[in-house]
């Protein structure tokens, strides 16, 4: 029996890695779904025709992303047309340190010399590769791809919304009889109120974070300080992998920009205060241990997800452990599982802490 489960993951997950390139946009269609169903239901007890409200909605949520990229735009073409005199800084400022690993790269070379056989030693054949693929018909290929990709997500994503509840409701009970369609529906809502009101508390967080960040990188006198601020906003949706992207990027910018090295160190210590304040502090309080997962979860999950899906697997993979964690604890044999995604003693306690110290304030 589980020789037979185990067989089934498998072949499950062999057939998303091979066909991601199909799954990928309707698995992000789905998860657009449960974050904008809220607002859509919302206007739906107004009296707002689902299909008016879920075109309403998904249009004012393209809008606002088209103003985010509108917004960093110019400042992202600026780096990009200044891609060279950077990297010639950049190669300056690391000449030492590239000095120092050529050295080292010298004398293992020349202990890999001396230990070598050369009679019987290894024969390494060069392999050239010849492109079949024209320039042209890759970038038309690529473009087509993601055309295609996009109208598909924006379509399913559409009709995900516009059917709501009752299209749920017929799709659960062609697969369950009547006594369990009920509580598969039950946990079909609490999945998307949870998931919905974690990005809404996640994206206010990240709103306030990508301000605080442009305030610092101004008062440093780092050039366009409000492309960091949504960098830092738009990638703090990505647990880990955002911060540390963030953090680089703002110090490798610091690094072109300044040549006082306390200044840089400054930046990057300033940055890392402001993430540790966001991440260990202000999130647990707003977020909450209920939607909290254990870190090393998140970690793999982020990893093997990247592995199989690229970016947007790693888009995907904390709204799916959240998505697990509420139908296991709402599931009669849930609580290993529950268990498992959890996170452990020491977060909790530290959580309790501070919000009985956020109380203590209030009071």
């Amino acid at each position: 029996m589980h020789a037979a489960k185990l067989l089934v993951i498998g072949a499950l997950g062999l057939l998303l890695y091979q066909a991601h390139a199909a799954f990928t946009p309707l698995a992000l269609a789905l998860l657009f779904a449960l974050i904008l169903s809220g607002p859509v239901e919302a206007l739906h007890r107004w009296r707002v025709p689902r299909g008016v409200s879920a075109l309403l909605i998904l249009i004012l949520t393209l809008a606002l992303a088209g103003g985010a990229i509108d917004l960093v735009w110019k400042p992202a073409q600026h780096w990009f047309a200044t891609a060279p005199e950077t990297l010639q800084t950049i190669k300056q400022r690391i000449t030492p340190l590239a000095r120092f690993m050529r050295h080292v790269d010298e004398l293992r070379g020349s202990a890999d010399t001396l230990a070598a056989v050369h009679p019987g030693g290894p024969v390494r054949a060069a392999v050239e590769v010849e492109s079949t693929t024209s320039g042209p018909q890759l970038l038309l290929d690529v473009t087509r791809n993601a055309v295609v990709g996009v109208l598909t997500f924006v379509i399913v994503t559409l009709f995900l919304l516009a059917g709501g509840p009752p299209m749920l409701a017929r799709m659960t009970s062609a697969f369950v009889d009547d006594l369990h369609a009920g509580h598969v529906l039950d946990v079909i809502g609490k999945v998307r109120a949870e998931v919905g009101r974690f990005y809404l508390t996640m994206t206010l967080i990240n709103i306030g974070l990508g301000v605080a960040t442009a305030g610092l990188m101004m008062l440093w006198g780092m050039p366009n300080p409000y492309l960091w601020g949504v960098l830092t906003a738009v990638l703090n949706y990505f647990p880990y992998i955002g911060p540390g992207t963030t953090l680089l990027v703002i110090t490798i910018v610091a690094t072109v920009s300044f040549t006082d090295l306390g200044r840089i160190a400054g930046i990057a210590g300033s940055f890392v205060a402001l993430a540790t304040l966001e991440g260990q502090i202000v999130q647990p309080l707003l977020v909450g241990r209920r939607l909290a997962v254990n870190p090393l979860v998140v970690f793999l999950s982020l990893w093997f997800a990247g592995l199989f899906w690229g970016i947007a697997g790693i888009i995907l993979a904390t709204p799916t452990l959240l998505a697990i964690k509420v139908v296991a604890a709402h599931s009669a044999r849930g609580e290993a599982l529950l268990e498992f995604l959890g996170p452990n003693k020491e977060v909790i306690e530290r959580e309790q802490k501070l919000r009985e110290f956020a109380r203590r304030v209030t009071d």
